[in-house]
């Protein structure tokens, strides 16, 4: 009976202890490895983080897409390779001073503002780097009296927004007529002529075939992606546009960073306003006319939130660069500019209803089937 109840017992620890797990293969170990890494690599695709990758080739297929439109329906040019070369770097040199203005507004709405007053900033900026007084301190007194106008008048921008505490639209709305009439003040409503050899050949002359407004358009566009990708201060922008009570509680200073962005938009608009007064060989109040809205829309299209806390600059590159070719493609067939403008409202309020999905729904859709065939 003893026996009986003490093999029970054994029984009942082995059945207690664990159960000795089988040899490991290293082959499956490693094969378990890659199916690991490959589906991290396809999370990160569906994901959010790889949605800016997922938006730009979307861009890039647009663009393949115009071109296509172009050489269909204008074939006798497109079989020329040395007009496309040249149709290729018109439509840079086009892209080129909206594209400077667009990479600071890309980090002002970023950052959850909005900035209506870049085109008036760049022609007050033109007109006064061009009036007499000025350009008779040569090329540099030029770029500096540009330069600090903008820089002065984005200060101005961010003070009343941060510390007047008065909302973005308002603020620089009031600032768009403000810089257009000093502007206009300035210049007596008269057009003042660019005497520069210097500045006029920014727009004239080429290094290597490429036009010189084209080498500053990439130049400020690569430091634009350095400091929003690689820096503290792109970060931050990232987190006031995001949520600027938890950056705030983070420990950023939310009213200076402000302050810096719409500083840094001013400069932008002062690099703009020389390479425009280059092009015409003149400046005058009128100029760089509804850029504010050019700049806002290829930032849109280039996937910046308008409720900011998201965004690239090569995005809004890619942005810019899309407006540019509608336009030529329109000019080489003959197409009125009431045509191109319908197009691209149309444009504008698609990327706009693309934005409010942020690829949601797709997202899920990816990660319910990657869950239900694992």
């Amino acid at each position: 009976m003893s026996d009986v109840k003490d093999t029970s017992t054994a029984a009942e620890r082995g059945a207690a202890l664990p159960a000795q797990s089988p040899p490991v293969d290293p082959a499956e170990t490693a094969a378990a490895g890659e199916k690991a890494a490959a589906g991290g690599r396809l999370s990160w695709w569906h994901g959010d983080a790889g949605e800016g990758a997922r938006r730009n080739l979307a861009l890039i297929g647009v663009l393949v897409a115009l071109i296509v439109i172009g050489a269909l329906t204008r074939s006798d040019l497109y079989s020329n390779p040395d007009w496309v070369w040249d149709n290729v770097l018109s439509i840079l040199k086009l892209a080129s001073v909206v594209g400077v203005v667009t990479v600071g507004m890309t980090f002002v709405i970023i950052g959850g503002g909005i900035d209506l007053s870049v085109g008036a900033i760049v022609a007050l900026a033109g007109v006064w780097c061009t009036t007499v007084a000025t350009q008779s301190y040569g090329a540099g007194g030029m770029i500096f009296s540009a330069l600090t106008v903008g820089l002065a008048v984005g200060l101005v921008n961010g003070l009343l927004i941060s510390y007047g505490r008065l909302v973005p639209f308002i603020a620089t709305l009031a600032m768009l007529v403000a810089a257009r009439g000093l502007a206009a003040e300035i210049s007596d409503k008269q057009t003042q002529v660019s005497d520069n050899n210097f500045i006029n050949g920014l727009a004239s002359n080429s290094l290597l075939g490429v036009p010189l407004l084209v080498y500053i358009l990439a130049a400020v566009v690569a430091a634009g992606w350095v400091l929003l990708n690689r820096t503290t201060f792109g970060r931050r922008t990232v987190a006031v546009g995001g949520n600027p009570e938890a950056a705030r509680l983070a420990g950023i200073n939310v009213k200076r960073h402000t302050l810096l962005l719409y500083a840094l938009s001013g400069l932008c608009c002062g690099i703009a306003a020389i390479m425009l007064t280059a092009q015409a060989n003149s400046a005058q109040a009128a100029m760089a006319n509804l850029y504010e809205l050019d700049a806002i829309a290829a930032a849109i299209i280039g996937g910046t939130l308008l409720s900011g806390g998201r965004g690239t600059i090569i995005g809004s590159l890619l942005g810019v660069v899309i407006f540019a070719t509608i336009t030529n493609l329109f000019a080489i067939n003959g197409l009125s500019t009431e045509a191109q403008n319908m197009v691209k409202g149309g444009i504008i309020v698609a990327a706009v209803l693309v934005q409010q999905v942020q690829f949601r729904s797709l997202t899920q859709f990816l990660n319910r089937n990657r869950l239900t065939t694992t």
